[in-house]
């Protein structure tokens, strides 16, 4: 035996050890039941890894992001060991971690029963007591073709290591550019083989290690995520340090499923999908369209007060645009099918409006003196989703961007960018979006256009502006559009969800596409900067996002009815209506319940209606010109005179605030 020097590194902390050959991580870090994993020169090793002379190694724990997929991977592989013992027949297809949880793929020739997954994981529970050591071991490519020749997709993995493909939805997680490895399930007390996989690890030391978990469903999904291969059954879990956590997610999960915007949407007659549409294609119903009608009225007159024009443009266009902007190049597996018309002219369905714009900005002379040239549209537009990924309204394959491009000098760039921004994030506060962080996408070195000095330029010019705004600023590298750097608006919403919501992308290359011009002071003719906004995202997924963070229970001037008349009897609906009557002069949206039901029912219908105001009237009301005010938490005011009961809603409404 000899020395081994290594350095234990924890965050900004270096200690020096002298350990003797032989040593495992799990012995520098013994005691410490947190750690689950090592890094070692940057790469995430077992804890059963021998450390070597001059290693540096830092701890993983289980609550860091890498300790969590660590954790989550390994419980995917109880979970397969799980269904192969209860399935003998099922075929392995991959397991990785994803965000919460983690999945795997099985091909089996009768879809799993929500029984079968109560039977799963009472065998995992079986599996995890047992303790089984996860052990590691590098295999050649030839015997793990023969180790594995009962598992089909696996084989095919074999095959894809290190190519492009390896990069396939979960695929990187079993095979990579290096040497394969399986990992073998041991029996804690005779070290026989229980279960074995190939994947790339690392794993936690034992089953045992894992402390909570819960199956949560199954569901269809086709091998690598290609339409083109076979449909495999694939069942999803979640996984957690501490059951408390566990217990708090699935509570969160509850909470999210009450917010569900398509199911709101359904119970609150606000839109719909009909199949004889077509999926990703929503029609709103008139209440849902009040609140859409609400929201594009205000964005539309705050848009006019910051000297924005609005434009329209055709849902469809010649091939030709495209080909311009460069949109079929990089973009036409988003787009639908041409349509040939005119005798063979192919025509598309926008996906966006931006070269039509261009076309607005270009059909005469521009002068520098209508810079900054901000044009606004509602623009509906069209992209051709997979049908696996279409969600309700915040995944559409139909829907109306709340679309800008701003045409200005250089010399305006930077402040049309810090204007732009504070722009976005005053009108998100208004509709009651107030926790923000912003993200900052950078060059895709594979799939862009334009010179690096333009991308330099660009770029920092959107990290000063971003910077400004004193909003935690996280970086996205390569996640630009091929045309520009971009910031994108993250919010959480009232549940702590991370929605994306408005972009802002800077843009040298479209004015080049298009060779868009404008006469400067001194005649010579200039190249004006192009800035893509989309505050909302789209109007559909605002209006979904917006619904899930209030829950239904919109802010009054949002809600499609802000008030309900209540009579205590018959006798009382007269006297509401011309309540109502006065309250619907004053531009509120107010109904009265003259229906059959009891005054009870009447509340328990306004109240599943999330309607921020109810009116109610009886005998004394009448007598005295007042009403009673019940409101949606349940509390009542009583004997309001009529004009103050107006003034109130009509306050509310004017302030946009919750009650």
């Amino acid at each position: 035996m000899s020395d081994v020097r290594v350095t234990v590194q924890r965050d900004s902390e270096r200690e020096e050890r002298v350990v003797t050959t032989g040593t495992t991580a799990a012995d520098l870090f013994q005691g410490e039941r947190g750690v689950v994993a090592a890094r070692v020169a940057g790469e995430l090793k077992d804890l059963a890894y021998e450390v070597a002379d001059g290693d540096a190694v830092e701890p993983v724990e289980i609550t860091s992001e890498d300790g969590l997929n660590i954790l989550r991977h390994s419980t995917a592989h109880v979970m397969a060991q799980a269904v192969q013992e209860l399935f003998p027949e099922a075929k392995l297809g991959i397991g990785p971690p994803i965000k919460d949880g983690f999945y795997y793929d099985f091909d089996v020739e009768t879809p799993f029963h929500p029984d079968d997954l109560k039977r799963i994981e009472k065998k995992m529970q079986e599996i995890q007591k047992r303790g089984q050591k996860f052990a590691r071991r590098a295999v050649a490519d030839d015997a793990a073709r023969e180790e594995l020749a009962d598992e089909p997709y696996k084989l095919e993995l074999i095959g894809l290591k290190g190519s492009a493909a390896d990069a396939a939805e979960g695929a990187s997680a079993e095979v990579g550019a290096g040497e394969l490895t399986i990992y073998d399930n041991l029996d804690a007390k005779t070290g026989e083989l229980c279960w074995k996989d190939l994947c790339r690890g690392p794993h936690l030391p034992s089953t045992r290690a894992i402390p909570a978990f819960k199956l949560m469903r199954s569901a269809a999904a086709y091998w690598r995520g290609s339409e083109k291969n076979k449909q495999l059954q694939r069942i999803y879990g979640t996984a957690w340090p501490t059951k408390d956590e566990l217990k708090a997610h699935l509570e969160f999960l509850a909470e999210a499923e009450k917010r569900d915007h398509r199911k709101l949407g359904s119970e609150l007659d606000l839109f719909s999908v009909p199949e004889d549409i077509g999926s990703g294609l929503a029609v709103f119903h008139p209440k849902g369209g009040i609140i859409r009608r609400v929201m594009e009225d205000y964005s539309r007159r705050r848009h006019e007060e910051s000297g924005y024009e609005f434009v329209y443009t055709p849902h469809a266009t010649k091939g030709k645009l495209f080909e311009k902007s460069g949109h079929l190049d990089w973009y036409a597996d988003g787009m639908y099918p041409p349509m040939q018309l005119d005798e063979g002219v192919d025509y598309y369905l926008k996906p966006m409006n931006c070269p039509m714009h261009n076309l607005i900005f270009d059909a005469r002379g521009r002068s520098y003196r209508e810079l900054p040239l901000r044009l606004f549209e509602f623009g509906t537009v069209y992209r051709y989703e997979k049908s696996g990924v279409v969600h309700g309204l915040t995944r559409a394959r139909g829907f109306t961007q709340d679309d800008a491009h701003i045409y200005c000098t250089k010399e305006q760039m930077a402040d049309e960018l810090d204007a732009t921004l504070t722009f976005v994030l005053d009108l998100l506060r208004d509709y009651g979006l107030t926790d923000f962080y912003l993200e900052l996408s950078t060059k895709d070195p594979e799939k862009f256009v334009g010179t690096d000095d333009a991308w330099e330029e660009a770029t920092e010019t959107l990290r000063k502006v971003a910077e400004k705004q004193g909003l935690p600023l996280v970086p996205d590298p390569g996640g630009a559009a091929f045309y520009g750097p971009k910031i994108s608006v993250q919010t959480k919403d009232a549940i702590g969800r991370t929605w994306q919501m408005s972009t802002i992308q800077l843009d040298f290359n479209l004015p080049e596409r298009f060779d868009l011009e404008y006469t400067s002071a001194d005649g010579s003719k200039q190249r004006p900067v192009m800035i893509h906004r989309a505050l909302f995202g789209s109007i559909e997924r605002f209006f979904a996002v917006l619904l899930e963070h209030y829950a239904g229970a919109f802010p009054a001037w949002l809600a499609p009815v802000q008030a309900t008349g209540i009579p205590i009897g018959d006798a009382h609906v007269p006297y509401l209506q011309e309540f109502a009557a006065e309250a619907k002069a004053k531009g509120l949206r107010i109904e009265v319940d003259s229906s059959s039901d009891r005054m009870q029912k009447k509340i328990r219908n306004a109240q599943k209606a999330k309607v921020p105001f109810m009116i109610i009237a009886g005998d004394e009301d009448v007598a005295n010109g007042a009403v009673s005010f019940r409101y949606r938490d349940g509390s009542q005011k009583n004997g309001i005179p009529r004009a103050e009961a107006i003034a109130e809603i009509l306050d509310v409404v004017e302030r946009r605030v919750q009650v």
